[in-house]
């Protein structure tokens, strides 16, 4: 009986020890449940991720920024069904310039784009823009290059236009396209802009699938800003389409002049009066396909310009292509960035999932334009 006493006695001494010990720990000891501001980091991270960033352009009646606008301003709509607006910010832009330098030396008399023009606008892009603004540069021809990463340093950007742009003879515009997606979806979410100086035209052999590439575009959540080349080389197309002349020769063009030997030196003969006739059959279908192609690329380009809530210029002069890149400066100058959680969960989107958001001002005076949708789920390409 004595040994089972003492071993009970021994128990009931170790546990009001333990009691004791447990009472006089500090009470800084860190617990092992989260503590209030790990939960308070946590829970931004998961709304971001249920959050649409949607870029909305502002302007008032006279078509200037308008610098008032707030969240009772604007109805947003997702595929029909009117969302509660968190916030509405400004951000940085980040803005990829996407120069085409390629088909001037293609045959067409000139009818082509101007790589020397299409520096100049570019630099008057990179000038115009915001000093918080990133930047990147990137020309397409024979190939694709990244001319400048991103970066604020606007003289760097452009002493590369000067030293780094050069022409080509081919046009690769749907690999430009499907680069520009991947480059741009590497900056932050919000206000995202792709500028395209070009006229769309892919020459003959390029593997890439233009509408996947568009599509891979339009997934990233972009605006797309179009410079177009297409009415500017069919205006100048416009010059050079008449073959036929009618008047007075030059003297160069009469063959009798230059050859007959009854002609005292320095003496040539009467003016010759006719019909001249330039008749170059293979340059006239390269001409009529080029033509159509503009045509077609101009339509393309209006649509993706349109579906991501960006603009398409359409300049006819040298003139007027400089003047728009201050249009362009603009728009990306009057964005701002609003935020809502979609009453459909994100999480719920099925792969590929397109939802239509339409934008509408609450306000008079104000007009507002951004995007037509967003891909909402996962993409399976």
């Amino acid at each position: 009986m004595q040994p089972k006493l003492s071993f009970v006695l021994l128990l009931t001494l170790l546990g009001t020890a333990f009691t004791v010990a447990s009472a006089q720990q500090p009470a800084s000891q860190p617990s092992p449940s989260p503590a209030p501001d790990e939960r308070e980091t946590q829970e931004p991270v998961k709304v971001f991720t249920e959050e649409v960033r949607l870029p909305v352009v502002a302007l008032d009646q006279f078509g200037h920024y308008d610098p008032t606008l707030v969240p009772d301003d604007i109805l947003v709509l997702e595929d029909g069904k009117p969302q509660q607006i968190r916030s509405v910010r400004r951000l940085p832009a980040s803005v990829l310039i996407v120069l085409d330098t390629g088909g001037e030396t293609s045959g067409l008399g000139g009818m082509s784009k101007k790589t020397s023009l299409t520096k100049q606008v570019a630099a008057e892009l990179v000038k115009g823009l915001h000093q918080g603004d990133w930047i990147s540069l990137m020309q397409f021809n024979n190939k694709v290059e990244i001319l400048q990463p991103w970066s604020t340093d606007r003289e760097s950007m452009l002493k590369i236009l000067k030293s780094k742009v050069f022409p080509g003879k081919r046009d690769v515009f749907s690999d430009a396209v499907l680069e520009a997606a991947k480059q741009i979806q590497t900056r932050p979410e919000g206000s995202r802009h792709v500028v395209f100086i070009t006229d769309g035209i892919d020459t003959a052999g390029v593997k890439t699938d233009r509408a996947k590439a568009v599509k891979q575009l339009l997934a990233a959540r972009t605006t797309v800003h179009i410079i177009s080349y297409t009415e500017f080389v069919r205006q100048k197309n416009e010059k050079k389409k008449s073959d036929v002349t009618i008047g007075q020769r030059p003297v160069s063009q009469d063959p009798l002049t230059a050859i007959d030997p009854t002609l005292p030196p320095g003496t040539t003969r009467n003016p010759v009066y006719g019909v001249s006739i330039r008749f170059d059959p293979a340059m006239r279908r390269l001409r009529k396909a080029y033509e159509a192609d503009v045509r077609k690329s101009q339509q393309s380009l209006s649509s993706m310009a349109e579906e991501t809530g960006g603009t398409i210029f359409l300049p006819k002069t040298e003139e007027e292509m400089l003047g728009e890149a201050d249009k362009v400066v603009r728009d990306i100058g009057s964005e701002y960035v609003i935020t809502y959680r979609p009453t459909r969960p994100l999480a719920l989107a099925n792969p590929n999932e397109y939802r239509r958001v339409e934008v509408a001002s609450r306000r008079v005076g104000l007009s507002l334009r951004s995007r037509r949708g967003y891909v909402a789920g996962p993409s399976l390409e």
